[in-house]
């Protein structure tokens, strides 16, 4: 007789108490930190667990139904609906009293958007050139660049953003440059920072991967699983940038600061100097946020870009140990709980994409409804901007755009 398969019970554990035989269902923490090909598997070769020992890696979780349980002397152990509460308490504290965007009109802004990365893209391609020749980074044509992003992002912070989102895997390590430029400007105009320093926080974004113009593209660009010396040769690229940029004479302190530090973390387990929290600075506090979400919302060469919104969750998730509490709030504040191009489970049954945010609330932002999860489906889409009076869906859920397969998700959300 067939009998049902057992339910997960998963556990969130410290790595210090994961032991073969153990079902690892997550990695608490984003793949840049770790080799693995996989996020899910039965831990049966002592190898790996010395392999996950040598990462930032600190917590995991495991599936109790799939594998060993902890053992009863552990430290205590978070279930995921405890988990899923903090997360909870985080993305709520976020969305406390949001002060309301600059509004345009997002087809003109989304079109400049497009004319400003296009621009970008062989700017950057240039650079990185340079830097791997050994010449001397064009830090004028640099900044001149950082101000045409920053023209865009003042107007509208999620177009800019979201535009260079919609990378090709194999120009991921340019166009994630440019991302990064526009979230961290866009962070510095929530953080209230001054020009000049929203400026100098842009071309740190810009720069902050420069290193990695001095690794092997095989590695750069690998389909699958990078050896344990590929690994180590990827977490390289701080100390090259770093590098790169004092022997082109480049002389300002906080821009190196985020090169160099922006894969260091609060609970002092980055990299490259283990630096305690402390001893981490605000822009490589910023650096290190803007990093991580563009790069897990991006489709690299061996894994898919998550959802934008399962994203921030993950991100809050990972926070304590992380990021800076402050600053991450103010980065949910800058691309919203539901960022653009979030696939939402309305209350009509409805499934939408968010387009756009709305003043006054992270709760409600502008959502393109297009698909019926009763009839199964698709539907004349239709707009509807959940922060106005009398709106009667709301948004119920995230949704796994993998469950749905839908092709054109990632156009959905443009005007």
């Amino acid at each position: 007789m067939l009998r049902p398969a057992p339910l997960s019970v998963l556990k969130r554990i410290a790595l210090s108490d994961l032991r073969p035989g153990m079902y690892v269902q997550e990695l608490c923490g984003s793949w840049m930190e770790h080799p693995f090909w996989r996020a899910q598997f039965l831990l049966d070769d002592p190898a790996d667990l010395a392999r996950l020992r040598a990462t930032s890696i600190r917590e995991v979780w495991i599936d109790t139904a799939r594998g060993r349980d902890v053992d009863p002397a552990a430290a205590p152990t978070l279930s995921r609906a405890q988990a899923d509460r903090e997360v909870e308490r985080t993305l709520q504290q976020a969305a406390a009293a949001p002060p309301a965007p600059v509004r345009a009109d997002l087809a003109a802004e989304i079109e400049r958007a497009r004319r400003v990365v296009g621009e970008a893209r062989p700017a950057v391609i240039s650079m990185f050139n340079h830097a791997r020749l050994g010449r001397a980074v064009d830090v004028d044509g640099a900044t001149a660049l950082v101000d045409r992003i920053r023209g865009a992002v003042r107007s509208s912070p999620t177009a800019v953003i979201s535009v260079a989102r919609l990378k090709q895997a194999d120009e991921y390590t340019f166009m994630h440059s440019v991302a990064v430029s526009g979230l961290m400007i866009a962070l510095a105009q929530q953080l209230g920072l001054s020009d000049d320093d929203t400026r100098e926080a842009g071309l740190a974004g810009l720069l902050h991967d420069i290193g990695k113009a001095r690794i092997d593209n095989a590695i750069l660009n690998k389909p699958a699983a990078l050896t344990d010396a590929e690994f180590g040769a990827m977490r390289r690229h701080p100390e090259l940038g770093h590098a790169i940029l004092t022997q082109s004479g480049f002389a300002q302190p906080r821009v190196l600061d985020v090169v160099l530090h922006h894969h260091e973390r609060i609970d002092g387990n980055g990299y490259p100097d283990a630096l305690p929290a402390d001893r981490i600075g605000t822009f490589a506090r910023m650096g290190a946020i803007c990093d991580v979400y563009d790069a897990i919302t991006s489709t690299r060469a061996y894994k898919p870009g998550w959802d934008p919104s399962e994203a921030v969750r993950k991100m809050a998730e990972w926070a304590p140990s992380h990021f800076d509490a402050q600053l991450f709030q103010a980065f949910v504040k800058t691309v919203g709980i539901y960022p653009v191009g979030s696939l939402v489970q309305m209350a009509s049954g409805r499934l939408g994409v968010v387009i756009d945010q709305c003043g006054g609330s992270l709760l409600t932002p502008k959502v393109r409804v297009f698909y019926s999860t009763r009839s199964q489906l698709r539907i004349a889409p239709e707009v509807i901007d959940l922060s106005r009076p009398g709106t009667q869906d709301r948004i119920v859920g995230r949704e796994d755009p993998a469950r749905w397969q839908f092709p054109d998700l990632d156009t959905l959300w443009l005007p």
